[in-house]
């Protein structure tokens, strides 16, 4: 059975749900606080390739940060907005989650169930 990865903040409500979620279904599971440990730019790309999304789709648009650079925010390349994604670790929704070649924005936490029955 491949482990999922679970990229998420410990005081998410979301993030807490998914992990209940998945300690109930039995599946491994590692968590990463993105916060603690940071995104690598490479895995932040290969997690948004893997789940079909883009920098945009991922953003927190009802943060502070966000809202105080939304016209830069706005003409932005994917790069550029990875990169500022990174620096400010609120803008990114979470969770992520990773099993194998796929990955999803675990929103609503029942998204979750796909990966754990595929």
């Amino acid at each position: 059975m491949v482990k999922l990865t679970v990229y998420q903040k410990p005081t998410c409500t979301t993030c807490r749900q998914v992990l209940k979620l998945i300690e109930a279904s039995g599946h491994p599971y590692q968590a990463i606080n993105y916060y603690e440990t940071p995104l690598t730019k490479t895995k932040l790309k290969q997690l948004l390739k893997k789940a079909g999304l883009t920098a945009r789709d991922v953003l927190r648009t009802k943060e502070d940060v966000y809202k105080r650079f939304k016209d830069r925010i706005a003409t932005m390349t994917e790069e550029q907005l990875i990169d500022f994604i990174l620096e400010h670790p609120d803008l990114l929704q979470r969770p992520l989650v990773e099993k194998g070649n796929t990955a999803i924005l675990a929103r609503p936490a029942e998204a979750v169930k796909r990966l754990l029955n595929a």
